[in-house]
């Protein structure tokens, strides 16, 4: 769905605009990364660059990893939400792209259409990164698998089972499964199924099983996300008594492999799409994988910036 538009910059608007090589370079640079500040030194990658940060959406884990990393790395960031810009009022998106790029090295965005950030990407001189769309949301993926990789080495012929709503997380994973050679099975009601034509290409690494008990055998990865996302709140009712039957809990643990790691992107409801036994037990690694958002972000903005 997406390319890199400029002949001088590289966007990061799904997984796909990485190579296979490059997007295990960036895993392998965050591993780095992290442990590098775990050691207290200072590290300027860089320094005197600056982030915009566009927020159609509102968010934790995004605005905080970027923020943070831009500092870490001797950078800055600029926090700016649709009341906060000419957006907002309506400056026609290929505007805002031509001048925000002429003042800023990297543009982050997290918006509702994936067409919206293509748009952008295909008028800014400076790279974009996907922060979310509805469509996909790569960066996420870049933490999942790093810490999937922390925790079970390589993942390679491992697999994975997402349970929940076809969304934009799990058409992430779909690219991924393709792109690291993993296997992927969706367990989700009828109705709410990833992107048909993503399925169709990945139906050597993709498979839907309806039973999440039957799905969740044997694997290596349980990973949910909530049953309505951000602009889905006049759906909440009725979501909520369709994937009634989708929501990890010990008995769908219990199928999968001993060692099987728990992942969810946050923020997690407790009682529905995971019990709190689940999240906040053994298996779980949600604490890991949000703080790599940080590691997996430096990283991708030092491949953008620095390559």
């Amino acid at each position: 769905m997406s390319s890199n538009h400029c002949s001088t910059c590289r966007h990061f608007l799904t997984l796909q605009d990485l190579t296979v090589s490059e997007l295990k370079y960036i895993l392998v640079r965050a591993k780095e990364l992290k442990a590098l500040r775990n050691t207290g030194k200072p590290y300027e990658s860089l320094r005197n660059r600056t982030l915009a940060m566009l927020f159609e959406k509102s968010s934790t884990r995004t605005r905080v990893s970027f923020e943070a990393g831009m500092t870490q790395l001797g950078g800055h960031a600029l926090f700016l939400s649709s009341k906060d810009t000419q957006l907002g009022r309506g400056e026609p998106i290929e505007d805002s792209a031509r001048v925000l790029s002429r003042m800023v090295d990297c543009i982050m965005i997290r918006t509702f259409e994936h067409q919206v950030l293509e748009r952008f990407a295909a008028h800014s001189q400076v790279p974009v990164i996907n922060g979310l769309t509805d469509w996909a949301h790569p960066c996420q993926l870049l933490a999942d698998l790093q810490t999937w990789q922390e925790h079970q080495g390589n993942i390679q012929g491992r697999t994975a089972l997402w349970v929940g709503d076809g969304n934009n997380v799990c058409n992430s994973y779909i690219y991924a499964a393709c792109m690291l050679d993993f296997q992927l099975r969706v367990s989700c009601p009828k109705g709410y199924e990833p992107d048909a034509n993503l399925l169709e290409l990945a139906s050597e690494r993709c498979v839907i099983i309806r039973d999440p008990l039957e799905a969740a055998s044997n694997v290596d990865l349980v990973v949910t996300d909530v049953w309505a996302s951000m602009g889905q709140e006049a759906e909440q009712v009725a979501r909520r008594k369709v994937f009634a039957e989708y929501q990890v809990n010990e008995s769908v643990m219990a199928q999968a492999n001993p060692n099987a790691l728990f992942m969810h992107c946050l923020p997690a409801h407790r009682g529905e799409e995971v019990t709190a036994a689940v999240l906040d037990g053994p298996n779980s690694v949600v604490w890991d994988e949000a703080e790599n958002r940080l590691h997996s972000q430096k990283a991708l903005l030092e491949f953008l910036l620095c390559s």
